[in-house]
């Protein structure tokens, strides 16, 4: 029963998320919330491993919660689930395009979806900026707006983003010194 829920479940992610990976997360938000099979701070780890792993973060995170949920099977079913409406849509999209490719109405549809998509990944940055700089625990413990920002991971942050800039190093370079730091300082 499980393995065909993950497909379901996946099956939607997969059809709604247009626009990439980065716009599965709200979508993957609401079902850690909903099936309780992984908690929001487990998202922000997904995320991390998943854009330090070749692939797609959506398909990424699918594989992992599958996995977690069911095994290697359950990794199997949850990244066909996501995947299969994308395949099934570039089919019927690359089929038909030959006869629309010209259409306003067309154009119109995929101008529509910008906005859309642009509106998901906007909640995806924000997500992950909350939950990557952002002490909620400490803010409803004291109240006090300071205790609001994680200061030390802000810093960090700010450092990195000053060191990617001045020396333009390969951006694995940055993920394994991101992965120590955060290993080494417990974020």
């Amino acid at each position: 029963m499980n393995l065909l829920r993950l497909f379901y479940e996946f099956f939607k992610i997969g059809i709604f998320s247009v626009g990439g990976g980065m716009a599965t997360i709200p979508f993957l938000q609401k079902l850690g919330e909903t099936t309780g099979w992984y908690d929001q701070a487990l998202i922000s780890d997904m995320i991390a491993i998943s854009e330090s792993t070749p692939g797609p973060i959506g398909i990424n995170m699918a594989t992992y919660v599958g996995y977690n949920i069911e095994g290697v099977l359950g990794g199997i079913v949850a990244t066909l689930g996501i995947v299969l409406p994308a395949v099934v849509i570039v089919t019927i999209v690359s089929k038909s395009l030959e006869r629309f490719h010209q259409s306003k109405y067309v154009e119109y549809v995929f101008s529509g979806f910008r906005p859309a998509v642009t509106g998901l990944i906007a909640a995806a940055g924000l997500s992950v900026i909350k939950t990557a700089l952002l002490d909620m625990s400490a803010y409803n413990a004291t109240g006090e707006l300071l205790a609001l920002f994680s200061w030390p991971k802000i810093l960090y942050c700010a450092a990195a983003f000053f060191a990617i800039r001045k020396f333009k190093k390969h951006p694995v370079v940055y993920i394994a010194i991101s992965a120590a730091v955060g290993l080494l300082l417990k974020f």
